[in-house]
This record gives C-alpha cells, structure tokens and sequence, in this order.
C-alpha cells in the first residue's frame, strides 16, 4: 500500500514489512507524503500537550524539535547538511555530487544546520500559544507537499538514485493528490492564512528548485531534504509573521 510505503520512507514508525521499500514504490508514494506530515503533526501536537503539563515552554519546544529529527529518523536534516557541502564553492555539478555523497560533514554543514536549528527554535518559540498546536500539523504537512511539486516540477540531477526515483513517479496525479490533501489540511487549519502561508511557501519552493538546478543540473534526494527542511522554518516564520502584524486576521 503506498500511504505505508510512505510512512516507512518518512519516519521511523514501525509498519510491518517483510523487505525494504523499493526505490519505486517510494515514488509512487509521493502522493501520500502530506498525509504522513499530518501523522507528524499529530504526533508533536499530542507530544506538545503532554509535555507542557510538566515543563515550560521553551523547553517543549526544542523537545519538540528533537522528537521531530527523530521521528523522520533525520532524512531531510540530513540531506540538508549534504545540499550545504555540495552548493560550496566553484565547482561542477559533478563534483557538487561527490561532495554530497561523502558520508564526512564539512564546515558549510555544520553552518547550515546550526543555524537552520536555531531559526527553527526561536521561530517555534516566538509563536502565540493559541496557534502552537495548529502550526505543529500545518508546518510538517507544508514541508512534504514541496518535497512532491518539487519532484514534479523540475529535472533529475542524476541518471540513477532517490532523485531520479522520485522524477519519475511525480506525475500529475501524485502532485494532486498530494495538493489536495494539503489545501484542505491549511483551510481547516488556518483558513485563509493557510492558504496564503501555502501560497508564500510555494514562492521560496520554485526559488530553492532554480537555484539547486544550476547548482547540480536538477535535483537529488538530499535537495528534496533540504528544500522540507527550508519548508518546515518558513511555516513557522510565516505564521509568526501573520500573527505579528495580525495580518488576515490571525493573532
């Protein structure tokens, strides 16, 4: 079934299997990423409630964070560090892709996600306590979807691999799919702030796709995890934006 072959590519949750999911089952998943991001948001906002009962709030939040590393058992975390190595430099696409496949984390990495945690925290810890619990689904629901557009919307970098995997189960139907399960997700979520958030991500998605593509020729798996993990910061920076100013009506 696809929703558990996603499942088992995006989290550590155990779904009974007698083998490993094959690189094209998890393509013809895709559609079902948002579903699995409502899984997670379930996930931390139960997790959010539980905690808060004991701890304060700064320290649920970056509890938070950690349960989310560790339930997509650091994939995209991961393919971020790569994508920061690899975008160093004046170098080749080809070299760029040496570079990410070395499993040795080099300085560009360290930088990215230190900051990238950072930002994730302070955004995370910034927002009104009214909308904690809806931004904890919205945000990783979002960050799959792009993963998804993403595939669909540009090339491959590589002849072979995740990236070229994905390129070639993103079709129409698992882009809308996975569309529509995400639109409504946001309305019910946040209304029209939701849509507006969604529609604000989409921009930052099609930036970070032109960009990797003249970096690396077109996209790999470790940019599908980057640009979720770029995703995730900006939902919560956008809904702190919006409850900030009190702008469409969300505070």
């Amino acid at each position: 079934m696809a929703l558990l072959a996603a499942i088992r590519f995006l989290t550590i949750i155990p779904i009974p299997s007698p083998r490993e999911v094959r690189p094209d089952e998890i393509g013809r998943s895709m559609g079902y990423y948002p579903v699995v991001g409502i899984i997670i948001g379930l996930i931390l906002a139960g997790l959010s409630w539980l905690l808060s009962l004991i701890l304060p709030s700064a320290v649920v939040n970056v509890l938070l964070i950690v349960c989310l590393v560790v339930i997509s058992g650091a994939l995209h975390l991961d393919g971020f560090v790569d994508t920061c190595d690899g975008i160093a430099g004046h170098k080749t696409p080809q070299e760029r892709w040496e570079i990410m496949r070395d499993s040795r984390v080099g300085a560009f990495g360290v930088v990215g996600i230190c900051c990238l945690l950072l930002v994730k925290y302070i955004s995370l810890n910034s927002l009104p306590e009214p909308l904690l619990m809806s931004t904890l689904v919205l945000m990783p629901v979002i960050s799959r979807w792009t993963m998804v557009y993403a595939g669909f919307a540009y090339p491959a970098a590589q002849p072979s691999g995740l990236g070229k995997s994905f390129k070639q189960k993103a079709n129409w139907q698992m882009l809308t799919l996975a569309t529509l399960v995400t639109l409504a997700a946001t309305v019910v979520l946040a209304q029209l702030a939701g849509l507006a958030i969604m529609a604000g991500i989409w921009v930052i998605v099609i930036a970070m796709g032109t960009y990797f593509k003249r970096k690396f020729s077109g996209l790999t798996g470790d940019t599908y995890g980057a640009i979720n993990e770029v995703a995730e910061v900006w939902v919560l920076i956008l809904v702190s934006l919006l409850a900030y100013n009190q702008w469409l009506w969300l505070a």
